[in-house]
């Protein structure tokens, strides 16, 4: 079910992007380790992609905006896992968690085809 505008899924790109590089310093776990840096990398990776992406807000608009979504849910998958697999989920998990859930459902519910769901706003 596509509820999400390619527009909205594009501005949620860049706020989410910002949010993931400066949550370790506001949710107090930047202690250079990787539960600092995985957030802060895809936050990076995201703001990267976002500008390559073939959509309103893109700059470059090299990448497809499906090939986006699948990105998007690749490092959803990676911020979920990466507590366990990094070994810090005894002392922060649930901003990982949070923000990887919201990695994988977003593109879930976003419109996929820019012909039928261009959306002004």
């Amino acid at each position: 079910m596509a509820i999400i505008p390619i527009r909205v899924h594009a501005i949620l790109d860049y706020v989410v992007g910002v949010v993931l590089i400066v949550a370790p310093y506001l949710l107090g776990f930047a202690d250079g380790d990787a539960a600092q840096f995985v957030p802060q990398l895809i936050g990076v990776a995201t703001l990267i992609a976002s500008l390559l992406t073939r959509y309103d807000l893109g700059a470059i608009k090299l990448i497809p905006f499906r090939t986006h979504l699948i990105l998007d849910m690749l490092m959803g998958i990676v911020l979920l896992v990466s507590p366990w697999l990094f070994g810090f989920a005894d002392r922060i998990w649930w901003p990982h968690v949070l923000f990887g859930l919201i990695y994988i459902v977003v593109p879930l519910l976003s419109h996929r085809d820019a012909a039928v769901a261009h959306v002004h706003l």
